[in-house]
């Protein structure tokens, strides 16, 4: 048969339950009964056992080999029939018949509630690790929640007679406020956090604090750690450890930014000398290639003048030998004419005549072209100041190019002949159009 058995099979002598609303142990005692002698623990067969869902009944017998525990975990409704309950039954002799009382403390352990404790921690005081000759006090505030999971590791760490959970809650608060100093007067050396920062890095604090916290209850009082809420951390602001560190890191970040700036502004006078050097060199070069493809276009009109002049000089020869021809007597009378010479020098003559017209025709059909062809349109030349020095004058082209380069900005200032003195770039009208047509820079990945 089991241990329990229907109640309507025997008498009912008394109901063994936990009628506490909040509670996480609390001890079974016989009609009101509030000490701790023997008839207290007295359990009789036939008394009904009713465990609710989320608790746990522990049955704790007094034994020549120690205390022993059996444990029942509700939800239950049963009576107390026999006695082959495994301890029970090992510890009732023969002797009694199964029909006498035995002796057992029944405490019931809440296993879903959360018990909730709230903590303050009056100010300690906490080093910066960069200047450890100032303490700045903190404190801190917040609530704990934990319950049982592991009731047998609760049960090892515990006594469960006399168990009071205040007394019990301020073993945790006490536990806790030495947890948490210790947590938090390391992380400005573990984790980096300034101390006059620590208010703002409030979150990743208490997670840190948790994660320390949560094995330490488990281990020391065998409870389980469901949340910890850090409400708060507070400085002392009128301490004077807070006003020596905060008078201390205001002059240590003044320095440490005029240090930041002074790098900034040789890094951007690096930048400008190296841009202006750039632009130099760009300009050298594009002045470089206008003269070049000026020299070129002016030595091949010369190519052209010099070539006409040896073809003239070629024709003059061809006219004085042909009018030698014309002299030529060939019966050697010096007197006497040469019709053959005269022949042979309106031959030659009528060729060269040709080959002068042509010469003429295209020379005139040239000279049409060059004159029919309009002028180049006129030139848009500015020069632009550089660090205090004037360069250029420069064409549209040239002027575009600078701007794609960076090397001109609306900021540069510009001239050109007819301008009553020097002016942005962005100010001028005409450069105006310029700037808007080029595309900003690309994006940097």
């Amino acid at each position: 048969m089991g241990l329990f058995g229907n109640k309507s099979e025997g008498g009912l002598m008394d109901v063994i339950r936990c009628d506490e609303q909040e509670y996480l142990v609390w001890k079974w005692r016989p009609s009101g009964e509030a000490n701790t002698t023997k008839k207290e623990n007295a359990i009789r067969y036939g008394s009904s056992l009713r465990v609710k869902e989320g608790e746990l009944a522990v049955f704790v017998y007094q034994h020549n080999d120690g205390n022993m525990q059996d444990f029942i975990v509700g939800p239950i409704d049963q009576t107390i029939k026999t006695a082959n309950f495994p301890v029970l039954a090992s510890i009732v002799g023969l002797a009694f018949g199964g029909n006498s009382p035995f002796q057992a403390e029944i405490y019931f352990i809440n296993l879903s509630g959360n018990i909730q404790v709230k903590f303050g921690i009056p100010f300690f005081d906490v080093f910066d690790p960069r200047f450890l000759d100032f303490a700045v006090p903190l404190a801190a505030r917040g609530t704990i929640t934990f319950n049982i999971s592991d009731y047998r590791g609760f049960m090892k760490l515990n006594r469960l007679i006399h168990f009071e959970l205040d007394d019990f809650s301020k073993q945790i608060k006490d536990a806790v406020t030495k947890y948490i100093k210790g947590v938090i007067t390391n992380i400005p050396m573990e984790k980096g956090i300034p101390v006059l920062q620590m208010e703002r890095h409030l979150l990743e604090i208490n997670e840190m604090v948790a994660f320390h916290l949560k094995s330490r209850l488990a281990d020391d009082f065998g409870v389980n750690m469901k949340a910890l809420d850090l409400a708060a951390i507070e400085v002392d602001k009128e301490s004077q450890g807070y006003a020596e560190l905060r008078k201390v890191t205001a002059e240590q970040a003044t320095k440490t930014t005029t240090a930041q700036t002074n790098v900034n502004i040789k890094n951007l006078e690096d930048l400008q000398n190296i841009n202006a050097k750039n632009m130099e060199e760009t300009l050298q070069i594009q002045r470089d290639e206008a003269q070049r493809a000026q020299k070129l276009q002016t030595e091949t009109n010369f190519i052209g003048t010099h070539a006409l002049n040896q073809q003239t000089d070629v024709l003059k020869t061809g006219a004085a030998s042909l009018g030698n021809m014309g002299n030529m007597n060939s019966t050697g009378d010096a007197n006497g004419m040469n019709p053959a010479g005269m022949m042979t020098s309106m031959m030659m003559g009528g060729a060269m005549g040709n080959q002068m017209a042509g010469m003429m025709n295209q020379m005139g059909q040239h000279m049409n072209q060059q004159q029919n062809t309009p002028p180049p349109p006129p030139q848009i030349q500015y020069s632009i100041s550089v660090n205090g020095q004037t360069a250029g004058p420069f064409n549209w082209q040239q002027l575009q190019q600078m701007i794609q380069n960076s090397q001109l900005t609306k900021n540069t200032h510009v001239w050109k002949q007819g301008m009553a003195d020097w002016e942005l770039a962005g100010n001028v009208q005409e450069l105006a159009n310029l700037f808007g047509a080029v595309p900003p820079p690309p994006p940097v990945i």
